[in-house]
């Protein structure tokens, strides 16, 4: 069966074979409920509480400080939305390059009376400090800053940012479903500095779909979007996917123990593959910013973003126009319009995110590939200009 090089892994990533053999048992003969009183449901009590451990450990959190969900979508509405119902409504800020699922509940509430700022970023995609100060001074009751765009990959200074909240006593969120895995990420540091909330996704790092996590700092009153049976501390009520739980718990766990060298072979093929890319003439956004060491995010002028992703795809290799969650829109991506990006540039966004299964080899050959594609297309832009 033919399969292309994947290139895609911040859309999703591999299941950890390791991840697959652990969650095993709870498919299969462990499938208790874990609010069962009997041994079935012991079990897979056990086997949440070992994961939540596992899971609050590779982020410097307490275990009753992570509330397990069905992803980072979740969690991101669970702190947005879950946060502003205990509050009266007042302003709501996030960066202007958030993912759709913190944009979308801030647009909820705003929809709610609340008033929605934007933060603006620079060209390298990182907050304008001027814009933020000024922000900051509406006095908002609930800021979100992403620790890594899921786009370019630019790393924000959240400790920075946050310790700039502090004294207006904002509850302050980030989500970290790209970075973590990719960088260290620790909430109690970033607690010290002022964040109170964060977010992560297990099949961002080698886990399953299916669940995520928001970690909160128990002071944070939320009202839980899902009521029932109290589950997860009475923040997310209904019976726990176990077996993804479990497989969080390794995927985080694993993903600690390589992040060192899994970030050293990354940074080094990406350096190989931006240098091709530069030579073919292509523009890679955030290039002047720290990034996440396995993300890039280019175009090449006058080149269609989709349908090069589309050719790229027959050629073998698996890539992404932009960000796998929103696809779907023909629009350029909010995130290069925030930037200052023209829009001619920004419909052109190609990404590849790459994994540690990826080799030298495959990036040459990727580079070969997109040569050839290129060529082609101008090739066709001629023949019909």
């Amino acid at each position: 069966m033919f399969a292309p090089v994947y290139l895609d892994h911040n859309a999703t990533t591999p299941l950890d074979p390791r991840v697959l053999e652990g969650m095993l048992p709870y498919l299969r003969e462990q499938y208790g409920n874990a609010s069962s009183r009997h041994e079935y449901g012991r079990a897979a009590r056990r086997a949440i509480d070992e994961a939540r451990q596992r899971v609050a450990y590779a982020v410097g959190a307490h275990p009753t400080e992570v509330v397990f969900t069905s992803g980072g979508s979740e969690a991101n509405n669970l702190f947005v939305k879950g946060a502003a119902a205990c509050l009266k409504p007042g302003v709501v800020a996030i960066s202007a390059i958030e993912h759709p699922c913190v944009r979308e509940p801030a647009k909820a509430l705003q929809r709610a009376g609340w008033t929605l700022r934007e933060i603006a970023v620079d060209v390298n995609c990182r907050v304008a400090s001027a814009n933020f100060r000024a922000v900051l001074e509406e006095k908002p009751a609930l800021v979100s800053v992403m620790l890594a765009n899921n786009e370019t990959g630019v790393v924000q200074d959240i400790a920075a940012l946050a310790a700039q909240v502090k004294p207006i006593r904002a509850w302050f969120h980030t989500d970290a479903v790209q970075a973590f895995g990719r960088r260290p990420v620790d909430f109690r540091a970033l607690s010290g500095a002022g964040v109170h909330a964060l977010t992560l996704s297990a099949h961002k790092l080698g886990g399953p779909k299916g669940a995520g996590a928001l970690v909160v700092d128990k002071r944070v009153e939320l009202q839980p979007l899902i009521a029932g049976g109290g589950h997860e501390r009475g923040l997310r009520s209904g019976t726990e996917n176990v077996a993804a739980i479990v497989g969080f718990g390794l995927a985080a766990e694993l993903a600690v123990a390589r992040l060192d060298q899994n970030s050293r072979g990354l940074a080094v093929l990406r350096a190989e593959l931006e240098a091709g890319l530069v030579a073919q003439g292509a523009t890679i956004f955030g290039a002047g910013a720290e990034r996440l060491p396995n993300t890039s995010y280019f175009a090449c002028p006058g080149i269609d973003g989709e349908t090069l992703v589309g050719k790229l795809d027959r050629a073998g290799f698996a890539v992404a126009a932009g960000a796998a969650c929103s696809s779907a829109s023909p629009e350029p991506s909010h995130v290069l319009l925030a930037m200052g990006i023209p829009s001619s540039l920004a419909r052109g966004a190609v990404r590849v995110s790459l994994g540690p299964d990826n080799t030298a080899t495959q990036v040459r050959d990727f580079l070969a590939a997109l040569n050839t594609t290129i060529l082609q297309l101008r090739g066709l832009t001629a023949l019909t200009s």
